[in-house]
């Protein structure tokens, strides 16, 4: 008999702790009904909701919240700058746009850039392609640092144009514009 007013005090107990507002005591915003609910009123039901909740771990916050990277400085090379860049990048999303050469069609250049998408993947580098245009694709690298490291792969691609890494372009070792500049200097 014992044991089963043990057990239903338990199962009761639960019932008896969680805090629910008396209907006069709620607040002005919490007695609407929920179709009109105003922006300030979900975000303040939100704030309500995680008040007991734990904060969560650095590496599972939206990226904009993570804390920066420690970049060591004496272990860089301060005459590279792309090393500088690479270590800043650790951990961060970056895009890079690469062009097809060769006046391809959409189909070819999608074809094309699959194709270095998958060699950059059996090479450990993570790579998401998005084609932009019918010569043109982004790729979406979750570790920036990899970028560097697919850029050198890219531009010694036969059919690289080029590659935009921050801005900063980087023409394909066979494209038609980088041997018509290399002719222009060689004049």
């Amino acid at each position: 008999m014992r044991l089963i007013i043990l057990i239903a005090l338990l199962a009761l107990l639960p019932y008896t702790l969680t805090k629910k507002a008396e209907n006069g005591k709620k607040p002005d915003w919490a007695k609407k009904d929920i179709r009109d609910f105003t922006d300030a009123d979900m975000e303040r039901l939100l704030d309500q909701w995680e008040e007991d909740e734990e904060p969560l771990e650095a590496d599972e916050l939206p990226e904009h919240l993570r804390p920066q990277p420690k970049i060591d400085l004496s272990n860089l090379d301060s005459k590279n700058p792309e090393n500088i860049l690479k270590a800043s990048k650790k951990g961060r999303t970056l895009m890079t746009f690469v062009s097809v050469d060769g006046d391809p069609t959409r189909e070819e250049a999608e074809t094309i850039t699959k194709l270095w998408q998958t060699s950059l993947w059996n090479n450990h580098i993570q790579a998401e392609r998005y084609m932009v245009d019918d010569d043109r694709a982004i790729f979406l690298f979750k570790d920036g640092s990899q970028a560097w490291d697919a850029k050198d792969f890219l531009v010694q691609q036969e059919r690289c144009k080029g590659v935009t890494i921050e801005n900063k372009e980087y023409p394909g070792a066979w494209s038609r514009s980088n041997s018509k500049s290399n002719d222009k200097e060689e004049l």
